[in-house]
């Protein structure tokens, strides 16, 4: 659990009563985390407000938390989305359904934000196909092996029905590999190489592995290219790969794979098989 996810726990701890609004939700939020004499500065917005169809009444806010913390003799900045769920004067961290044990918060989700279809990230399909895809995966997560190239494999073959776009999640804590992996199909593709996403799946390492040149050496070895140390490090590889993890630290994405269809999040990651392609 993060520091902030456990502040802003303490902080509701006991406290019911309060306007629903969006501006005191902030208020409320603010003055009862920014208690903590940890938290030098803090600034709380409700960044989206979606009405929930059941239960009736019940209100899923995401709201940005953006503090600097005190931690010893330093200071360091923490960023984090959270979501709230308000009805009347009521707020709490989450809605259990007791017949499904369906937590609530696991579904809600901000619908993915035009500027984040960059073209750099589109890689297959046309900007202007009839649906946009965004897809965020580890290449080393069990479930994306299995899942992510076959689904890709299939929207590639429609590319006025599909705009594929893919955003490097490695899960490092997890999947160690994964970080040097994704930076060398990064360094591939800025080369030009083409096809790289899907080859990446392909690449033999173990998960656990650690030292880069052995996962860059694999990379090489199966994709026949030529990346280095220094190309993995470079300045653009690095844009690349902060911009994708800072897109999904916007759309609270924790996990891989996670799929938006047409803006909003596809937790069945199956309708793009529902659309008619002939």
């Amino acid at each position: 659990m993060s520091l902030m996810l456990k502040l802003s726990a303490i902080a509701l701890v006991g406290s019911s009563l309060f306007a629903a609004s969006s501006a005191e939700v902030e208020t409320f939020l603010k003055k009862q985390i920014g208690a903590n004499p940890s938290i030098k500065t803090l600034n709380v917005k409700v960044v989206d407000k979606k009405a929930l169809k059941s239960p009736k009444g019940w209100d899923a806010m995401i709201v940005n938390l953006n503090a600097t913390v005190k931690q010893g003799k330093s200071e360091r900045p923490v960023t984090q989305r959270m979501v709230y769920f308000v009805s009347g004067d009521y707020l709490t961290s989450d809605l259990t359904n007791i017949k499904t044990g369906e937590q609530l918060k696991n579904s809600i989700a901000p619908d993915f934000k035009p500027e984040f279809y960059k073209k750099e990230n589109l890689i297959f399909g046309n900007v202007n196909a009839e649906h946009k895809v965004a897809i965020f995966s580890d290449p080393l997560c069990p479930f994306c092996r299995r899942f992510v190239p076959g689904a890709l494999e299939y929207m590639k073959k429609y590319p006025t029905k599909f705009a594929v776009y893919y955003y490097h999640l490695p899960l490092a804590s997890l999947h160690p590999a994964s970080v040097a992996l994704t930076k060398a199909a990064v360094a591939a593709e800025l080369e030009g190489r083409q096809g790289v996403t899907l080859e990446m799946y392909k690449v033999n390492i173990n998960a656990r592995e650690k030292n880069e040149q052995k996962i860059i050496d694999a990379f090489n070895k199966k994709l026949g290219t030529k990346i280095s140390l220094k190309d993995i490090h470079s300045d653009a590889v690095n844009k690349h790969t902060s911009s994708d993890m800072n897109i999904a630290q916007t759309m609270m994405v924790n996990g891989t794979p996670t799929m938006y269809f047409d803006g909003k999040k596809d937790a069945s990651k199956s309708k793009y098989k529902a659309v008619k392609v002939k």
